[in-house]
């Protein structure tokens, strides 16, 4: 037993054992479960870096809860979410976890935010027996587990993973467009790594040698010195593995120097505000994605109604973040309904592993898990910004 678990000192009813294949065996927590509510927790950046990611995320999360709650709960239990705020650091990610599972008693981790503060976090989850569930990376140590590690198993993601994201785009768009000298700028972190990892996977797969490979720190807002350096390597697409303001900050560097070359966003560039804080700077830009992003003047039915919803609760548009913060919240009121009314660790974890499908109501691919693989899909669109907004370029892409 770890010493992080002995420090929660959790009572040993609060905990069950689920067997394993291999005969290991997996704690799971039945902390947060009452008779009335279901205590749910969440950290996300709402002062940092990518608080334009975390608060949009965290209102999705509310606003789901809202209405899971308004229509009578999950099998009669109302949802209370937690939020804590990380910054996008590390550090606080595992103070807000510690909190989230010692004062607040969490039964799951839901829709946290940012590879390295998810990274950094995950494993006192794990030693209390709290599932992460959907976290809003889609780094690969979310999802892969070690069958030998049998609290690894409480992990489960329904985004789009970065790497085979990154190279479904980057085959379709070398092989549509001809490019011979792809270049890479990603952040140092995790999730820049995995873009990385993808870059350099797809181009290993396509007998193709990286023109320019550069970096820069997490927060970083300075990008002369990598554009430059790429520049002056002739390369020809630009893959980035940026988020929000690094990705505007990378492109209109590009346009100060004069360089005009084609950009490949990973699937964290695939917001909004890109376009709509980017403007021209940002035109043209491709992106991998999960799904298309919907605007209120061309979306139907039940989009339509939920981003009006979402306009009068937050008194702004919706955007990606937003949906997948809701998502996530859907996605767990789904599979929890589906354990039954006498809900436990246990019977959560059975029911995401049962192969049940969950479709959401904006068209996205299906989440379904099983016992070995707790990665909803790999299934890669490319979108473009065009006249200020992103529209979709094509469809249904592997690697």
């Amino acid at each position: 037993m770890s010493k992080s678990f002995s420090a929660f000192g959790l009572a040993v009813s609060a905990v069950v054992l689920t067997c394993l294949p291999a005969a290991a065996q997996t704690k799971v927590t039945n902390e947060g479960i009452s008779a009335t509510e279901i205590v749910i927790g969440t950290h996300q950046d709402l002062s940092g870096p990518i608080k334009g990611w975390g608060v949009p995320v965290a209102n999705g999360m509310k606003m789901a809860a809202e209405e899971i709650n308004a229509s009578g709960g999950i099998n009669g239990r109302k949802i209370r979410l937690v939020v804590e705020d990380s910054g996008y650091d590390p550090k606080k990610a595992v103070l807000a976890s510690q909190k989230l599972i010692e004062r607040d008693k969490i039964f799951a981790m839901v829709g946290p935010m940012g590879s390295p503060t998810v990274l950094a976090a995950q494993d006192i989850l794990f030693d209390a027996g709290v599932l992460q569930l959907f976290p809003l990376t889609a780094a690969e140590f979310t999802f892969k587990f070690d069958p030998a590690k049998p609290q690894e198993r409480l992990k489960f993601n329904n985004l789009l993973p970065y790497v085979e994201s990154t190279r479904a785009a980057l085959k379709y768009m070398m092989e549509w467009k001809g490019f011979k000298k792809a270049c890479i700028m990603h952040q140092d972190d995790e999730y820049g790594k995995n873009v990385l990892d993808g870059f350099n996977q797809q181009l290993t797969a396509m007998k193709a040698q990286p023109a320019s490979i550069t970096s820069y720190k997490r927060g970083a807002s300075d990008f002369s010195a990598q554009i430059a350096k790429m520049k002056s390597d002739g390369c020809d697409l630009v893959v980035l593995g940026t988020v929000l303001r690094e990705t505007i900050g990378a492109m209109s560097e590009a346009k100060k120097l004069g360089w005009d070359v084609t950009f490949l966003g990973a699937t964290p560039t695939n917001v909004m505000e890109v376009p709509a804080l980017g403007k021209e700077a940002v035109e043209g830009l491709y992106a991998a994605s999960g799904f298309e992003i919907p605007y209120e003047d061309t979306a139907k039915g039940k989009v339509k109604d939920w981003l009006v919803n979402y306009k009068k609760m937050f008194g702004t548009d919706a955007n990606t973040q937003a949906i997948i913060g809701y998502n996530a919240m859907m996605t767990f009121a789904f599979y929890a309904q589906k354990a039954g009314k006498d809900l436990t660790g246990q019977k959560m974890l059975d029911a995401l592993e049962s192969g049940e499908k969950f479709l959401d109501i904006f068209n996205s691919p299906p989440t379904k898990f099983s016992k070995t693989d707790h990665l909803a899909n790999t299934i890669t669109q490319v979108q473009q910004v065009k006249g200020g907004r992103w529209v979709l370029v094509k469809d249904n892409l592997m690697f």
